[in-house]
C-alpha cells in the first residue's frame, strides 16, 4: 500500500501562464496525490493548482473520499475534515440532471468512460477551460473548449 500524507498545508508555488489566463478543473486523482508521499513531484503540482481556485464536481469530491476511504483507510471524521478544508480553496460544481444528460452525449461523442464523462460534462458547465486528469485522454480537445491535460506527463 502505498504511504500518504494527511495533514500538509497549502503552499504556494510559480504557477504557469497557462493557469493564470485560464478557468482550471480537476479530476478525483489530482485530489488524491495531495497526500501522497511516495510521489513528492505530483503531490506538490497537485497542491499548486489550489493556488487558483479550482472548479472540482460534486462527482470529483465522491470519487476522492471513496478512494481515500478505502484505498488509504482514512478515518470517516477525518477525511470530511480534510475535504471541508481543502474545498474552501474550490468552486463546487454540482452534478445536477443537465449534467448527465451532458454526459451521456461526451461519453457516446468521446468514448468516456462513465464517470469521466460527467467530470468532463460538470467542467465544461462551469466553463473551464481545462481539466487536470492524470488518466484521462491527454491533449484531447473536448467541444472545442475544454483541454484535458495531465499536468505529471514530462
Amino acid at each position: 500500500m502505498p504511504s500518504i500524507c494527511i495533514h500538509l498545508p497549502i503552499i504556494n508555488l510559480t504557477v504557469t501562464k497557462q493557469m493564470i489566463m485560464s478557468k482550471i478543473a480537476l479530476d478525483s486523482n489530482i485530489l488524491i496525490y495531495n497526500h501522497s508521499l511516495d510521489h513528492e513531484k505530483k503531490r506538490l503540482i497537485a497542491i499548486g493548482f489550489f493556488n487558483e481556485m479550482p472548479v472540482v464536481s460534486s462527482q470529483v469530491i465522491s470519487e476522492y473520499l471513496n478512494v481515500m476511504r478505502k484505498k488509504f483507510k482514512v478515518e470517516k471524521n477525518e477525511l470530511m475534515q480534510i475535504c471541508s478544508s481543502w474545498l474552501e480553496k474550490c468552486t463546487v460544481q454540482p452534478v445536477v440532471s443537465s449534467t448527465i444528460k451532458h454526459a451521456q452525449n461526451l461519453v457516446a461523442k468521446y468514448d468516456f468512460q462513465l464517470f469521466d464523462g460527467i467530470v468532463v460534462a460538470a467542467a465544461l458547465e462551469a466553463n473551464c477551460d481545462i481539466l487536470y486528469s492524470e488518466d484521462m485522454h491527454d491533449g484531447l480537445v473536448v467541444e472545442k473548449t475544454l483541454t484535458i491535460i495531465n499536468p505529471f506527463k514530462e
